[in-house]
């Protein structure tokens, strides 16, 4: 046999031992959020055109899927309503095949209505969704920082200190039937070990069908902590709730981002990067752009003997509807 001679999806041959192919792991980028702010690094996406120029870069990269939020473009604040995602939407579809997932999350802040309106208008292939209500604290931050840019940046870190963001059972459901016929899969952020039995209610309940995409989410002040005992909690419980019927990703908050990406992808996992969930690079090096971030995840799992995946490798692994069948 001949090295041409060998498809893409067989296994190489070495001799006699036959190699099975390197698992491929799939890199969603975060790329703007709602959690940081314009004061803590001039490197986050806040302009139509930031976004774009960063998202097409994160998927140069390696990302096969752009997690996306939008931004008041003078302000930085974020802003949930269509408008502000479609000047940046199409321009990113035309210039990548990257997966685009546009969260029903937009900030702790908003009402659920208002949260899922960009998605039930451009039904995008994937739509992030949180599974369970939460404190969630971002007010510890105020001590990084003196002075701000914009008025409403320390209103938004100090209200947290009395913040549950809302995702009560009929919040889920409401997003959940607001999207059941666009046929848009979900990235269930699980920020808990309470919000995989969330999950496991309306799996039961027949409102998600598998492959689930699960994204478990550590470091965040009010939810599950970074430990590696932790990342292995949530991997175990998953499995025993879900088996075979789940495709598992994480993503670290801050300095956690790299370190439990480690862990992950050594663990058969999927991993999440950007500037939504960490500003840094490195320790006291913050992140030129979402494209650094990935591209430190990539030497972490291609360091590991394993692949990443491109956007249709991403698409087949979560049996996403495709490109051709968002209204964007």
């Amino acid at each position: 046999m001949t090295i041409d001679s060998i498809r893409p999806d067989e296994p190489e041959e070495h001799g006699r031992e036959r190699v099975p192919k390197p698992r491929s792991v799939i890199i969603t980028c975060a790329v703007t959020g709602a959690i940081h702010t314009p004061t803590m690094s001039e490197h986050l996406p806040i302009t139509p055109d930031e976004i774009v120029q960063d998202a097409v870069a994160a998927a140069e990269a390696g990302a096969a899927i752009l997690h996306l939020h939008a931004r008041d473009p003078e302000t930085g604040k974020p802003d949930q309503r269509p408008e502000a995602f479609a000047p940046f939407l199409p321009r990113i579809k035309q210039q990548t095949n990257a997966v685009i997932n546009i969260t029903s999350g937009g900030s702790p802040y908003m009402r659920v209505e208002e949260r899922v309106l960009p998605a039930a208008t451009f039904k995008p292939e994937v739509a992030s969704l949180n599974m369970g209500s939460m404190n969630f604290g971002l007010y510890h931050l105020l001590d990084k920082y003196k002075e701000f840019k914009f008025d409403w940046e320390r209103t938004h870190l100090e209200n947290t200190r009395d913040l549950v963001f809302r995702n009560t059972f009929k919040d889920i459901e409401y997003i959940l039937t607001t999207c059941y016929d666009n046929g848009t899969r979900f990235e269930f952020e699980c920020y808990d070990i309470g919000h995989l039995y969330n999950l496991k209610h309306f799996y039961d309940r027949g409102m998600v069908k598998p492959p689930l995409f699960i994204q478990s989410v550590f470091g965040l002040l009010g939810g599950i902590g970074p430990h590696p005992e932790d990342v292995l909690h949530m991997k175990r419980t998953a499995d025993r709730l879900f088996g075979n019927d789940y495709r598992w990703s994480v993503l670290g908050a801050g300095r956690n981002q790299l370190p439990v990406a480690a862990i992950a992808a050594a663990m058969g996992g999927n991993v999440r990067v950007g500037l939504e969930d960490s500003l840094w690079a490195g320790p006291g090096k913050l992140a030129t752009s979402n494209a650094d971030q990935v591209r430190l995840a990539r030497q972490i799992i291609e360091g590991l003997g394993l692949t990443i995946a491109t956007p249709d490798e991403a698409r087949e692994i979560l049996e996403l509807k495709g490109a051709d069948k968002v209204a964007i």
